[in-house]
């Protein structure tokens, strides 16, 4: 081992280095001074903290109100095409039934015998088809016969008196009236009583 003489300075640096310099010698006002600078940063630290917390909750907020927007706009958007598909459907069902009609009114009138009986069970398998394909559509026609008025549903095309009915019962349909789920597709025209 090779012995280095140490200086006298140098012995006092070491010294210093090993033992540092205990908190009394600072003195209390550096102490304080110490204390003050903490709770300053720790204050300071604190403020920025809140300023985050509050641009975190904004901005939640912010997300929860557009999230909440854009599913009432999906719900709004379905269900108006969900209203344009049933209007549009009505509109075409709606052009069916003259036709519907009109193959009634023929089979009122169809004859017994001849070849207009088998005429006539031709156009009777037409409408059974025709009925099927709007009863599939979820097409249905209003009871309306013996049922007391109601304008939402019925067209009153006349009124007689009919002693078997009370007044503003329905004595007969002239033409029947159909609906689309709870749509009324078309009122029924009817004959009232007085």
């Amino acid at each position: 081992m090779s012995s280095k003489k140490v200086s006298p300075e140098n012995q006092a640096e070491m010294a210093d280095a090993k033992n540092p310099p205990a908190a009394e010698e600072f003195g209390a006002a550096a102490q304080v001074e110490l204390e003050t600078a903490v709770v300053s940063e720790q204050q300071a630290l604190q403020d920025e903290l809140n300023v985050w917390q509050a641009k975190a909750n904004e901005y939640l907020d912010g997300w929860q109100r557009a999230r909440a927007e854009f599913a009432n706009y999906k719900r709004r958007v379905e269900r108006e095409q969900a209203q344009a598909y049933h209007n549009a459907a009505g509109n075409v069902i709606k052009r069916y039934l003259e036709i519907l009609d009109d193959l009634e009114r023929a089979l009122k009138k169809r004859p017994a015998e001849g070849d207009g009986a088998a005429w006539a069970s031709g156009i009777e398998l037409i409408s059974r088809k025709l009925y099927s394909f709007l009863d599939a559509d979820g097409v249905t026609p209003m009871q309306a016969e013996g049922q007391l008025f109601d304008p939402n549903l019925h067209e009153a095309i006349s009124q007689e008196e009919n002693p078997a009915y009370q007044s503003g019962q329905i004595i007969e349909v002239v033409k029947q009236g159909y609906t689309l789920g709870e749509r009324v597709l078309r009122p029924a025209q009817v004959r009232l009583a007085k």
